[in-house]
């Protein structure tokens, strides 16, 4: 095989089979195929698109590029759960207890944050002591005794995505479907999972912008995943504004906290119970959605996920006591409200620039080696559609950095709009992708 001819049979539009693509991501992930011929294929599939049997076959390629996570000794169906990013979602910290403490295992692989907040890791790092820093044998061990672990990324997990992705990002080929698709189910795979369940995100502070994106995206990845034997369901939800109230790390752990004891934002709650549903039935856990829901909620008033937190925690090195005394989390050398400037109705919160604004308080990573501040961020007070008086807060800013703070009030001033008239709240879910049906609830 010549790349050049590869490379020119994708240009003209036609497929490339299974043997061409796996030939091609060796050859790519061994450096025997340069970058420069990698961006000219990248680039043909963006013009010219893959089939869903094509995506498939490059998602399973780079998945096998590196370390294939072995879960067959953890016990029961393994359902992974993703979300293309937003922010303040805080489902993983809500869902991973609360779905183990139903019995489904959890062995979630996780990653650091770059942008707006930290990941998964950094906010639960934000509780003094706990570490990721589990051995192989520990991972599997936890998830068998308490259903729930999670450890870093490896390095050597689907390296042919992560070498792709940096040419991707310089040569504007990053938004085409097949190689979004393809990335972020790559990942899962290599992390062992049996069943996926995906958060697919839409609206101006997600990655799809529009609805259409998004469930073309969900569609695609639940293609992927059935192509390959994989039980996976996409979930398109709305992010036209923050999810929960927090943005933050240690604020997101304690908004986690809240929503396993049943209060904090009710859009979170809501989310938590649709993609925790989906996971307990992909389990077989529950025979549907409602049933798995109705579980769930039960857990949530019994006081069982809060306590799987717990173990969770102290399984991996924390500080249990958090979960009762939440202020014993980093918190910031003061907090200032941002006052709404007129009276009526909350009409827009910019997700996108609240998530900036967090970031330059400290709460994110502008570049991968930026050192991060646990203890600060925003905490909304007001969500779309709901009234307010002048002087009011709509946000309170938690700092320890002062250096950036004019640039955040004036950016936070621009992320909010107040209407003098009532405004219908946000729908909070899209839909629903399986591999029998696209259900749109809208």
């Amino acid at each position: 095989m010549r790349m050049y001819d590869l490379i020119r049979k994708k240009r003209d539009g036609q497929t490339l089979s299974k043997q061409e693509i796996e030939w091609i991501v060796r050859g790519f992930t061994d450096g025997s195929i340069p970058d420069y011929q990698m961006s000219a294929l990248a680039m043909a599939i963006y013009f010219r698109g893959m089939t869903s049997r094509e995506t498939a076959d490059l998602t399973m390629a780079m998945a096998a590029s590196g370390d294939m996570v072995d879960l067959s000794s953890v016990e029961g169906i393994k359902v992974d759960k993703h979300s293309t990013g937003g922010v303040g979602d805080t489902t993983t910290l809500v869902l991973a207890p609360l779905v183990a403490a139903a019995g489904v295992p959890v062995a979630k692989m996780s990653g650091r944050g770059l942008g707006h907040t930290g990941g998964t890791i950094d906010k639960l790092e934000s509780i003094p002591g706990f570490s990721v820093e589990l051995t192989e044998e520990q991972f599997i061990r936890n998830v068998n005794t308490i259903q729930l672990a999670l450890i870093g990324q490896t390095a050597d997990l689907a390296p042919a995505d992560k070498k792709l992705y940096a040419l991707r990002d310089v040569t504007a080929t990053v938004d085409t479907i097949p190689l979004i698709a393809s990335s972020i189910m790559s990942k899962k795979l290599a992390a062992g999972a049996d069943a996926i369940v995906l958060d697919v995100k839409t609206g101006e502070g997600a990655f799809m912008k529009s609805r259409e994106e998004a469930f073309a995206l969900a569609k695609a990845m639940v293609d992927i995943g059935t192509e390959l034997g994989r039980k996976t369901v996409s979930v398109v939800s709305d992010m036209n504004q923050p999810l929960g109230y927090a943005v933050g790390n240690a604020l997101e752990v304690k908004e986690a906290i809240a929503a396993l004891n049943g209060k904090g934002a009710p859009e979170l709650r809501q989310l938590c119970l649709e993609l925790g549903a989906w996971m307990l039935v992909l389990a077989g856990r529950a025979p549907d959605r409602e049933a798995a829901k109705a579980q769930l909620q039960e857990l949530i008033e019994t006081g069982a996920g809060l306590q799987a937190f717990k173990r969770f925690v102290e399984a991996q090195g924390g500080d249990p006591a958090v979960i009762d005394h939440p202020e014993k989390l980093p918190q910031a050398k003061r907090i200032e409200p941002f006052p709404a400037e007129a009276d009526g109705y909350v009409s827009r919160i910019h997700a996108e620039t609240i998530g900036t604004c967090a970031m330059l308080l400290g709460a994110g990573r502008e570049r991968k080696d930026s050192p991060i501040d646990l203890a600060v961020g925003i905490v909304l007070t007001k969500k779309v559609g709901d009234p307010v008086r002048k002087g009011e807060p709509l946000a309170m800013l938690h700092i320890n950095d002062e250096s950036r703070l004019c640039e955040v009030r004036e950016l936070i001033r621009q992320a909010f709009s107040v209407s003098p008239q009532p405004v219908p709240r946000l729908p909070l879910l899209y839909g629903v992708v399986t591999s029998e049906k696209t259900e749109r609830f809208f």
